[in-house]
């Protein structure tokens, strides 16, 4: 089991006399206001001090437990800042990682909350283990095989593909993924038939498989639009022959779906003009019915036929 998904609290003594004094809301005032580092001090209003729920659950439902999480309102402008108080008595050389998952779950639970901005989360690690001084770096970047790598990475912007604003003509010298962005970077905007010489460019390269290919012309059919899905087909299997068989393949589902839609359409439209015929024969019934009643009562047949729509041969009809 993963001690880092399930740092479960433990029942030790120091683990006790830890939470025991932390968890007072005075005390770890106190605590924060020595310890605090001072630019986060300076946007903490300490008198806000509100002691949290400190267990998390991952989204593959595993559940861990930070010790001590406290939240504070920020001076000025409306905010919060987390403090994630960690008591540690053992030295870890993993705890900065672990440290940085409270925090990241500390976020996702004031999400959940209702804001929509995340709030800074503090972690501080109280550490009293036997070696001295405290043997690992707090700073996760350290943790990684190439830190350098690691700050270019997590302190700027992540990479964005965003293939929206990517020309056409760049698109097309992408290699392998070059089908899939232009066919989804146009599939909302234009007639699929539109695009029919850079499909055919891509396909004559060759660089994808028949399963890629099937793949990407059911998703062209289905969330695409062309007037002429047939047409579209037809061309790609003439131009590209190597995929013929793949595309002929996707014309006869789509042959055989347009039948059975017309099939079921017909069927369709035989249930409403028999619900039809069956609605206007229960309607002539029923005059018929009303028509026998006026007579009987010795109404004038001109007026029987004059209230019912019946006509004179369908009122002698009546009583055969």
């Amino acid at each position: 089991m993963d001690r880092y998904h399930r740092a479960m609290p433990t029942a030790t003594p120091h683990d006790a006399v830890f939470k025991q004094f932390l968890s007072d809301p005075d005390t770890a005032r106190d605590f924060l206001d020595i310890h605090l580092p001072p630019a986060l001090h300076d946007v903490c209003d300490l008198s806000t001090l509100s002691l949290e729920h400190g267990s998390f659950i991952d989204p593959d439902l595993t559940a861990y437990y930070s010790d001590i999480l406290y939240s504070v309102k920020t001076r000025g402008a409306p905010g919060y800042v987390y403090c994630l108080i960690e008591h540690q008595s053992t030295p870890d050389k993993l705890m900065a990682f672990r440290l940085m998952r409270y925090c990241l779950a500390a976020m996702q639970s004031h999400l959940h909350k209702g804001h929509d901005t995340l709030p800074l989360v503090v972690p501080l690690l109280f550490y009293h283990g036997c070696q001295s001084p405290y043997p690992h770096s707090t700073h996760w970047f350290d943790l990684f095989i190439q830190p350098e790598l690691a700050v270019r990475l997590y302190n700027r912007p992540f990479p964005l593909v965003d293939v929206t604003v990517i020309p056409d003509e760049e698109i097309l010298r992408h290699k392998r993924v070059a089908l899939l962005e232009l066919v989804q970077k146009h599939i909302r905007q234009r007639d699929m038939m539109e695009l029919i010489d850079k499909l055919s460019y891509l396909l004559k390269l060759g660089s994808c498989s028949q399963a890629q290919l099937e793949s990407l012309l059911n998703y062209m059919l289905q969330a695409g639009e062309t007037a002429e899905p047939k047409t579209l087909l037809h061309e790609l299997a003439h131009i590209a022959p190597q995929y013929e068989e793949t595309v002929m393949t996707i014309a006869d589902k789509l042959r055989d779906a347009a039948r059975q839609e017309g099939r079921q359409e017909g069927r369709q439209e035989g249930r409403q003009e028999g619900r039809q015929e069956g609605r206007q024969e229960g309607r002539k019934e029923s005059l018929q019915e009303v028509a026998r009643a006026m007579l009987a009562n010795g109404i004038d047949r001109a007026i029987v036929m004059q209230c019912t729509g019946l006509t004179e041969s369908e009122l002698d009809r009546l009583y055969h």
